[in-house]
Parts: C-alpha cells; structure tokens; sequence
C-alpha cells in the first residue's frame, strides 16, 4: 500500500459495522409510522368541507371596549371605546341590525327575573349599565323594561355619557325575541347555574310555539342548566364551557390517532385563532371527523388577544380563518367583521 493510500484511508475512517437488523425494523416502523401520521391527518387528503360558515354575533350588535384586567365584577359599560353607532347590546335593535350585517346566529345573554320569566340581558344586576339598582332576579319583565339599558355607558371615565336616554324600554324578555326573531338562528347564553332557567327557557318557546329542537337554536351555560334543554331538544346545540373545554384538550391529545374522543360525540371543539397549529388535521381532516360525529366546530378570538375578548374584533383577524372552514366563527364586532366578508362589487 503506497503512502497515498494510507492518507486515504485515513479519511474515510475505521470500516462501518453494518446495521443491526433490530435497528432496520425500528427505523423502518417509525418512519412508517410518520408516513401514517401525516397522511391520516393531512387535511389535502380530506372530503371538501360542505356548508358554509356561520358567524355568531355576541350579544347582536355592541358597543366594545377593552378586555384588558376585567373581571366578572367589572362594569364593562364605563369602559366602552368611543361609540361608532347607537346600538345597545342585547336588544331588539341590535340583534336585527346583525342579522342584516350577515350574521348567521345572534347569541344572548339571559337571566331569570322575580316573576318567573327570562330578560335578556348581560349582568346579574342592574347597577352598571341602567340607572337601576339591585339583582335582576328581584324585578318583574314588567319593571325591567321601564328602565335605561344605555344609562351607564361612558368613554370618557364619566364626562359623558352618549347612549343615556336612547335605550329605555329596550330591555327585552326571551318572549320578546322568540315573538320578533324565532325564524332566526338564535344562541340562548344561561348566566346562572339555576337548573330551573333552563325549564324556564323551554316554557318561553311553548308559549311562542317554536319548537327548540332545531339544529338552528342553541345554548350556552352550566351544564345542570341544560340537562332539561338536552333532554327535550337534543337536536339544538348545547354547549357547557366544561364539556367543550374537555372535548378540545381530548382532541388535541388523541386527534394524532385518527381515535375519535367520546367526549367529542355531539359535543364543540373550541379552536383560538392563535392556535389553530395545535389541531390535528386543521381545518379540513378535523372538520369530517367533526361532521360523522355531530360535533360543532366554534373558532374564537386569539387566546394571547388581552385587549380582545372571546370573539374576533378585528377586520384584519378574518384573513386568518381558513377559506374551506364551514363552522362556526365567535364575533364581538359584526357591526364592521359582517360586512368586510361580503364579496366586493366589480
């Protein structure tokens, strides 16, 4: 062997031992195993979505403000950003208005009163938004809809305040909405953890004669308030934060399988805006899981949003949702977000 030939020699290194035949099967079962992973979640791979997606105004059309520090005993009303328009949350006016700005569900706010009926309205008590004092549940509808619901809001720390006087008499009772909006897609949203408001809800659609087991209809709140609504409507869609919250972490965490959690079955996968990355097979491959197993699939505002709320906001948050999402979509502002999605006029 020449010297050139030793140098050579010396760059390649001691002679390779050859693979293990153990070490071949490992690397040839995970890579399987990738391969399976990716093409079982690939979203490319799944049936086109059907349907078209449905935005859900929250509380119809509101006056915002910014979330960031609230808590539940905040008086959001004193917090509002300098008012675009007139309507007050929760109200006929502003309900409608956000159906003709393309909302596809209208979500509101509901607690029982002293006389056995439901008024629409956010807080449990009257102190904050309304020139009113005491809890909801210690005042007749009748009583209830003689006061301001615009009287307290403010963008000036109190210097002003511009809707006082426009909303008196707009507080409107769960009769009220089902008498003008029953055709619609409504979202009864359950503040208390009263069993009886749910019975109480069923009671007000008999009176309207609507029947509330229609996909169209859905509520929201604890789940021993909707065991009666389940029970009597199990086609709408009932959604307790518990339940949802258990579904989405199940999915997150078994999705990769291509197993389908049971707490999943009928129930809401809950998707942030900001972490869309973290579901399986996003958007399409979740959505036909989603569909074989009656699952409602409900996008909401980015969970790193403080100065937002549950909802998008933004216009420029609508470029983030997925053109082939079908599901539903959380909005705070449907005063500005339904309009922006209306296909432009040539």
């Amino acid at each position: 062997m020449t010297d050139s030939d030793d140098w050579a020699a010396g760059l390649s290194g001691p002679p390779k031992k050859p693979m293990k035949r153990g070490t071949k099967i490992f690397l040839w079962l995970f890579a399987a195993l990738v391969a399976w992973l990716t093409l079982s979640n690939a979203t490319w791979l799944a049936p086109d979505p059907v349907g078209k997606r449905v935005l859900i105004a929250h509380r119809g059309v509101s006056q915002l403000f910014d979330h960031r520090g609230v808590t539940d005993d905040s008086c959001t009303a004193t917090r509002i950003y300098p008012p675009e328009h007139a309507y007050i949350e929760n109200s006929l006016p502003s309900m409608k208005v956000a159906i003709g700005r393309d909302a596809g569900a209208v979500k509101f706010d509901v607690a029982a009163t002293k006389d056995g009926r439901l008024a629409v309205f956010h807080d449990w008590t009257l102190d904050c938004r309304t020139e009113g004092k005491g809890n909801i549940r210690d005042r007749t509808m009748a009583e209830l809809k003689r006061l301001d619901i615009g009287y307290g809001y403010t963008a000036d720390g109190g210097k002003t305040f511009p809707l006082r006087g426009k909303g008196v008499g707009l507080m409107p009772s769960l009769d009220d909405v089902l008498r003008d909006l029953g055709h619609a897609s409504l979202i009864v949203n359950f503040k208390s953890r009263d069993p009886r408001e749910g019975a109480l809800a069923l009671a007000a659609f008999a009176r309207a004669g609507i029947d509330p087991n229609q996909p169209r209809f859905g509520f929201f709140g604890n789940a021993r308030v909707l065991q009666p609504i389940r029970a009597r409507a199990p086609r709408a869609w009932t959604l307790d934060p518990e339940g949802a919250k258990r579904c989405t972490g199940d999915y997150i965490k078994f999705g990769w399988s291509g197993w389908y959690p049971p707490s999943c079955v009928g129930g809401t996968i809950m998707v942030p805006l900001d972490y869309q990355w973290a579901y399986w097979g996003w958007p399409d491959r979740l959505q036909a899981r989603a569909a074989a197993h009656g699952t409602r699939v409900l996008m909401t505002g980015a969970r790193g949003d403080k100065q937002g709320g549950m909802g998008l906001w933004r216009v420029d948050q609508l470029t983030r949702i997925p053109a082939s999402f079908t599901g539903y979509v959380w909005i705070d502002d449907i005063y500005n977000l339904g309009p922006a999605l209306r296909p432009r006029q040539k």
